[in-house]
């Protein structure tokens, strides 16, 4: 099955009226898909706000070990 696909402009009222006329099950379907593309947005502004150069992975690990060190001291001294 060969399927087509056409452009056409559409006010955000149109949009409104064709998605009122959707099954329940059909606008919980567009509900899901458009909060993927929402969450996808996010992600990738959350990805580039907390992308660094100065970051490698020996910096990670010296870290985790000192959060390590200091979680052991305190459970020792309790």
């Amino acid at each position: 099955m060969k399927t087509e696909t056409y452009n056409i402009d559409l006010e955000f009222s149109q949009i409104l009226k064709l998605v009122k006329q959707l099954s329940k099950k059909e606008k919980m379907r567009l509900s899901k898909e458009l909060e993927k593309e929402i969450i996808d947005a996010k992600l990738t502004a959350l990805l580039k706000a907390f992308k660094t150069d100065d970051l490698d992975q020996s910096t990670i690990d010296k870290e985790v070990e000192k959060v390590r060190t200091e979680l052991y001291a305190q459970s020792k001294a309790k």
